[in-house]
């Protein structure tokens, strides 16, 4: 696959920002992140998936999640200002974002919205975001996805129980 320079990509080399692509085979199908995980052969905790989120108060905001992980929605309400948050439909996500479900990223999305990540980001030397292309993963030092997204920091995930 030839690396194409998405948005985000363009948006990290306008911001000086040091990061690495990485690309990854993908069919019609949807790849979760965990999935990408796999393929990339990258620890599932380090490896970020973006939610769009909707608050009863602030209204859109982005949600980042280690792979393998369930957004915990309470939380996010809590840490964003709103006393409820729902998941936007997958339907709407394309329009708000102008990115396709598997490509989300919050960097270069076409409406700036808040950005909250989970807290265990820091955890980490490199964290993988999506690079607003199905197959396209952008490792970054977590430091610098905070900066250029404007983060805010919260526990907002939850290990996935297996039942």
């Amino acid at each position: 696959m030839s690396v194409v320079k998405t948005n985000a990509v363009r948006a990290l080399e306008r911001a000086g920002i040091a990061y690495e692509l990485r690309t990854y085979p993908v069919g019609p199908e949807h790849v979760s992140a965990e999935e990408a995980a796999l393929k990339l052969n990258l620890p599932p905790e380090t490896v970020f998936k973006t939610l769009l989120a909707h608050g009863d108060q602030t209204g859109y905001l982005f949600a980042l999640i280690p792979a393998g992980t369930q957004l915990d929605l309470r939380a996010l309400a809590a840490a964003s200002g709103n006393k409820r948050v729902e998941l936007v439909p997958l339907r709407d996500v394309l329009a708000l974002t102008g990115y396709p479900r598997g490509a989300v990223t919050v960097l270069a999305a076409k409406h700036t919205y808040p950005v909250f990540i989970d807290e265990t980001v820091e955890l980490w030397p490199k964290v993988g975001i999506s690079g607003g292309m199905r197959g396209l993963e952008i490792l970054l030092a977590p430091a610098d996805l905070i900066r250029i997204s404007s983060a805010h920091l919260a526990d907002i995930a939850r290990v996935v129980e297996n039942t």
